[in-house]
Parts: structure tokens; C-alpha cells; sequence
């Protein structure tokens, strides 16, 4: 929220009409931002909210409802933010620059109630609900959404000195009531004047009130300083630790330097037999993270297939992620480095992997694709709790990417403490819903199995579960 009263009046002594081009491309542009319905997005986002209630986090689908809602209110406000800025340097600053100025007063006193509503209606959602303060204050690459916005939010919509100067402001509009009634049979003005009637009406802007959002913003931003920091301290000790355990390997499983198991020649092979959209589950014989994990299946990695292939399901990604993924890439995939675009060599230099594909058609399978997408550039999930998408971890970006898409649906569950979803649930619940075993590789019998055989490769692996 923004003030109508700091920018001071640049030409003393002019007047505005509402005739003014400039003013009418300003209301139109407040109009536009408010009737699009985009501020009334906490009240689906309550229905989300209550659906959630019990988990204590969000699902995929919910994320994403949330996000949208969330870019577009606050693409909404920066074109009010911009408006007002415009109209409070044609305003000016004192009362005797406002009355000769009413028709440029009106669309900053607009654009500043419906700022106020905006922003109030979020901050009261967020309030009482952790989780969506957190998600929030997320980064969102996909839809161009940086780190703590909504803290800032809070903290811009309840600055005492702004706040006050917006209520001089609305007692200038009470008391000059009769001065207003000429402009109301404007049709952009005559609009924004009724909006303002009614917003004014639902504002509690007594001084007692505007000093206890600031009191309970000041609380709120000394919880998040200090959760901000210990998340800070405990990802770096897990991303430590990872990455230590990461590189290593188990004595006695194989000789020294010796290479893994899968060829270049079975490798391409097996690219033979993919299709965008297969899931790819892999691992190391020696890596010391598999006695870390639970079950036989520690990695997964999501197969975008080929240019060729893309184009012809029909699949284009935005930019950059177009030229990005230009072969010879063929994986999206999160390792410790993040989720990155990898080519077939880094990510089957492995000893053994199986091949999943979804019981999707193709436009399910470009949505999941596009979604995985959305992900990429993010760092990897060492603390591996889903329920936050800021970093994500390998199995996540599966999850993320194909939970809610068609009929799949996959569970959470808690591990460590922690919702996750680690690689032997994954393909439990995947199995379940339908997936093909596509293939398998170095499973049981060196080489390549398909159809029957790989299945049955993939459940002897499994069998000590």
C-alpha cells in the first residue's frame, strides 16, 4: 500500500479535468485491475485452506491454485502501484492542490483502497495459516515470483506513516463530499467514486487499530528472521552431509575405479524404448547413500525424450527452457547440484535402472512435462521435506510433476520426521495407479529385459521389502 501524499505537486496552481486523457487511461487501468476478480482470490484460497487443514501442507495441484492466484494479485497491484505513483504527482500534496485536482485525487484514493483490500485480505489468510505464510514467501520462477514478497507485503501494508497519511487522505474525501457529486456522472470516475463509498465503509482505520497491524507485523517478521535462519543453518548442515555422502562409496562392493555396469551401448539401447514422460529409476551398486535409503531403489530421474520426439507429441516448453533442453539433452533431473537439464551420459552412468511409463495420454503427459519444467534451476531438497517447493529433491520433481495429472494421485508420508516420498514408495504407489514397466537394465540379468521379464526383474528387487 502506498500513500496519495508523497510525491508534492510539480505545478502549483493548475487545474485537472476529468476530461484529461491522462486521467482516463488511469481509470480504466484501476478498473481493469479490480474487475478481473483477481482480488477476490483469498476467498477460493480459504476453500483450499480448509481442504488442507488436517495435512498441515499443501498438494501439488493446491501449490500450483495457490501460486496463480498469488502472481496474478500481484501483478494486479504493481499496475495499481503504478497508477497511484502517476496520480499522486498530478495530485500534488495539500488539500489545496487535491480540490483543484479532484479527478486525479479520485483514481489514487481508488487505486489506495483497493491496494489496502488487496493486501488485507491476504495478510488475514496468511495470519492464521503457517503453511500458506511460508508458501508465500516462496520463490516462483515459473510465474516470475521472487523470494519474500509477501513479507513484503506485510510490512508495505502496515507502515504507520503511510497508513496515516491515507487516512488524512479519506477524511479530505468525507469532508469535501459535495465537491465529488459533479464527477459522479463521469462513467470512469462516477465508478471509482462508488467503489471508493464502499470500501471506505468496510475500514477500520482508527489510530488504535493501525498501531496493532504494525505490532502484530513486527512479530510476525521476528518469527520469520528467526525461523529464516535456523532453515538457513539446518539445509546447510544437510546439504554438507549430503554431499559428503553423496561422493562416497562403499568399501568392498566393487574394485576400485571400476566402471559402471551400464554401457554406452546398453544405454542407447534403452533410449531406444523411451518415451517423453517415462520415469527413469536408477542406482549406484556402491554409493553410500543406498544404506541410508530405505529399499533397493534410491534415484529417480524424469525422461523429456528427444527434440524429435518432443515435437512430435506437440510438446514446446517456454524460453529459455526451449533452447535450454535442445538435444542432446534428454533428462530433467535434481541431484545435489539441482534441478538440472542433463544428458543421457550423466545421468545412466549408473549400474542398473528401470524404465516406468504413466497410463497417460499425451496432452496429460506435455502437463506433466511442462510442470517438471517449472522446476528447473531449483536447488536440491537435502532436508527432503515435500512439503515445501523451494528446493526439491529427485523424487519430488516426479511427484510435483504428475500428482493430480489425469487420475494419478500420489501420498505423502512421513519419513524422518519429514512428508516425503522416497523412491521405493514412489514406484509402490506408481505401480499401483497403472504405470508400465517399461524395461529394465543390469536387474537381476545383466542387459536389457523388457515387458514381462522386466516386471518381474523390478519385483524380485523388491521382494525384501
Amino acid at each position: 500500500m502506498d500513500s496519495v501524499l508523497q510525491t508534492p505537486d510539480p505545478t502549483p496552481g493548475t487545474s485537472l479535468d476529468a476530461a484529461d486523457p491522462r486521467i482516463q487511461r488511469a481509470a480504466r487501468a484501476v478498473l481493469g485491475a479490480t474487475h478481473s476478480e483477481i482480488f477476490d482470490a483469498p476467498i477460493e484460497i480459504a476453500e483450499i485452506l480448509g481442504k488442507s487443514g488436517d495435512r498441515g501442507y499443501f498438494l501439488p495441484d493446491e501449490d500450483d491454485a495457490i501460486r496463480v492466484r498469488y502472481s496474478r494479485f500481484l501483478a494486479s497491484r504493481s499496475v495499481l502501484l503504478t497508477t497511484l505513483a502517476a496520480m499522486e504527482s498530478m495530485a500534488g500534496g495539500r488539500d489545496s492542490d487535491w480540490q483543484r485536482r479532484l479527478p486525479a485525487f479520485v483514481v489514487a484514493l481508488a487505486s489506495t483502497c483497493q491496494l489496502v483490500r488487496g493486501s488485507r485480505g491476504w495478510i488475514e489468510l496468511a495470519s492464521s495459516c503457517r503453511p500458506l505464510r511460508k508458501k508465500l514467501d516462496e520463490a516462483d520462477a515459473r510465474h516470475g515470483v521472487p523470494r519474500k514478497t509477501f513479507a513484503r507485503l506485510y510490512r508495505s501494508a502496515t507502515k504507520t506513516s503511510r497508513k496515516l497519511h491515507f487516512q488524512y487522505a479519506v477524511r479530505f474525501y468525507q469532508s469535501q463530499a459535495a465537491a465529488f457529486e459533479p464527477l459522479r456522472s463521469d462513467p470512469l470516475l462516477g465508478e471509482l467514486i462508488r467503489m471508493i463509498d464502499s470500501e471506505v465503509v468496510a475500514l477500520d482505520l482508527r489510530l488504535g487499530q493501525l498501531w496493532l497491524e504494525r505490532l502484530r507485523y513486527r512479530w510476525f517478521s521476528f518469527r520469520r528472521r528467526h525461523h529464516s535462519a535456523w532453515k538457513s543453518t539446518v539445509f546447510e548442515l544437510f546439504r554438507i552431509s549430503g554431499s559428503l555422502i553423496a561422493d562416497l562409496k562403499q568399501p568392498g562392493v566393487k574394485a576400485p575405479n571400476a566402471p559402471k555396469r551400464v554401457s554406452s551401448e546398453l544405454r542407447e539401447a534403452a533410449l531406444t524404448l523411451a518415451r517423453p514422460g517415462d520415469v527413469f529409476v536408477t542406482r549406484h551398486d556402491d554409493a553410500m547413500s543406498n544404506l541410508f535409503l530405505p529399499g533397493f531403489w534410491p534415484h529417480v530421474a524424469l525422461y523429456l525424450g528427444s527434440e524429435a520426439e518432443r515435437a512430435e507429441m506437440g510438446l514446446v516448453f517456454p524460453p529459455p527452457h526451449q533452447s535450454q533442453s535442445a538435444d542432446p539433452v534428454r533428462f530433467l533431473e535434481s541431484k545435489k547440484d539441482g534441478v538440472r537439464l542433463r544428458q543421457a551420459e550423466e545421468t545412466l552412468a549408473v549400474d542398473a535402472f528401470m524404465i516406468l511409463r504413466p497410463a497417460l495420454d499425451a496432452a496429460e503427459i506435455m502437463e506433466a512435462l511442462t510442470r517438471a519444467m517449472g522446476h528447473c534451476g531449483k536447488l536440491y531438497d537435502f532436508v527432503f521435506d515435500f512439503r515445501c517447493s523451494d528446493c526439491i529433491a529427485c523424487t519430488e520433481l516426479v511427484y510435483r510433476a504428475y500428482h493430480h495429472c489425469g487420475p494419478l494421485e500420489f501420498s505423502l508420508r512421513e519419513v524422518g520426521g519429514r512428508m516425503a516420498l522416497p523412491a521405493e514408495e514412489l514406484i509402490h504407489q506408481a505401480l499401483e495407479q497403472g504405470f508400465e514397466v517399461v524395461a529394465s537394465c543390469n536387474v537381476g540379468t545383466a542387459g536389457i529385459l523388457k515387458g514381462l521379464k522386466a516386471e518381474l526383474a523390478l519385483h524380485h528387487s523388491r521382494s525384501g521389502l
